[in-house]
């Protein structure tokens, strides 16, 4: 291959239209490398509950609008469906189920080795898109170890349903949390929400101003070579009127900051303590990386330093859905710019000579 594309969620479908738009060839010039067994990307582990009308939004793919699903299907039917028509209409080459072990190769402009549980790609470049969804972040207090009751991350959730007439602790200041407990309380629980500083709900409008500030805000951070910071610290929280009332109910009111965890529930830092059944760890991702050890590629601060998207320590590798192009309409703007980027690369070879095409994986883990 000239180009592997490492993950088909929006970023690598975008990334492995626009490669075939400028003239590579699908299966001999670029493939694209999934760990799913079916079209969706992340979206279609998201659970059950959560709604077309009730996710964040869901963008266009260049080339196939998505049209107007119905608000109450689950967000995973709908994606999955749509990806896969993607795939089968743009005849782009996803090879699945792969995933890719690591990546490797010299320092320098020679070939990447892409080591896969089905083989090896060599290739030029490496357009890589896995997201966050295989790294749930759970943050250490002391004694969670110690807790009796059930345990689980937003990775792991299904339904509210499972926690009728119990009382479950949210932990997280992020929109899954306020999703989750909402949906808590129409199923019958109780819960505790606690979160490390006060929730910050903003009544500004999503428009694309405001999303080209919160991509400019995360930006700065991945061209200082800092590690992305949470979605919900650059964009808040909408007040929507679901929210509103959530507020108004006390159901989405905090209970303040979570000191530790205790074999029965938690205990906050104003040292009350509260009994629970479960706890729900809302607390986040981060992103899906470590096939690319191999390549050195973190900075001292613990990030990738970045250019738009390519990362500034090795050229050979151009990253998607990453930072600032972590949002869906982030990462179909980035898929564009990587295969712009990647023929950029693949036609300025060295001696003048121009190669045929481009190597790109994309692999989702």
């Amino acid at each position: 291959m000239q180009v592997v594309v490492i993950g088909a969620g929006q970023a690598g479908l975008s990334a492995a239209h626009h490669l075939r738009r400028r003239g590579l060839a699908p299966e001999d010039d670029f493939v694209v490398l999934d760990a799913n067994p079916g079209p969706g990307g992340a979206w279609r582990h998201r659970w059950p509950s959560l709604t077309f009308g009730g996710a964040h939004g869901i963008h266009d793919l260049p080339g196939l609008p998505l049209g107007v699903p119905d608000p109450a299907e689950p967000a995973s039917a709908v994606v999955a469906r749509y990806y896969g028509e993607y795939e089968r209409r743009f005849g782009l080459p996803v090879h699945r189920p792969v995933a890719v072990r690591r990546v490797e190769g010299e320092s320098g402009d020679g070939p990447l080795d892409v080591v896969t549980d089905a083989g090896t790609w060599r290739t030029e470049l490496v357009i890589n898109g896995t997201g966050t969804w295989d790294r749930p972040h759970w943050p250490y207090y002391p004694g969670r170890e110690s807790f009796r009751g059930r345990q689980l991350h937003t990775h792991d959730f299904r339904s509210a349903e499972e926690f009728r007439g119990r009382h479950v602790v949210v932990v997280g200041g992020g929109t899954s949390a306020v999703q989750f407990l909402l949906q808590l309380a129409a199923a019958g629980a109780t819960t505790t929400w606690t979160t490390r500083r006060p929730p910050r709900f903003t009544d500004r409008e999503f428009d694309p101003d405001w999303g080209r500030d919160v991509e400019r805000r995360v930006d700065e951070r991945t061209r200082a070579g800092l590690p992305p910071a949470s979605v919900v610290s650059a964009t808040g929280l909408p007040l929507t009127p679901e929210y509103r009332a959530g507020i108004e109910s006390g159901i989405l009111v905090p209970a303040g900051p979570l000191r530790a965890v205790t074999p029965a529930g938690i205990r906050l830092t104003d040292d009350r303590e509260v009994r629970a059944d479960a706890i729900l760890w809302a607390t986040g991702f981060r992103p899906a990386l470590d096939h690319l050890a191999p390549l050195g590629l973190r900075e001292a601060g613990g990030g990738i330093r970045m250019d738009g998207v390519r990362v500034l320590r090795d050229p050979r590798v151009l990253l998607v859905g990453y930072g600032a192009s972590a949002s869906t309409l982030g990462a179909t703007r980035a898929g564009r710019a990587a295969a712009r980027e990647a023929v950029r690369l693949l036609s300025a070879a060295p001696d003048g000579k121009q190669r045929a095409a481009a190597r790109v994986v994309t692999v989702s883990t």
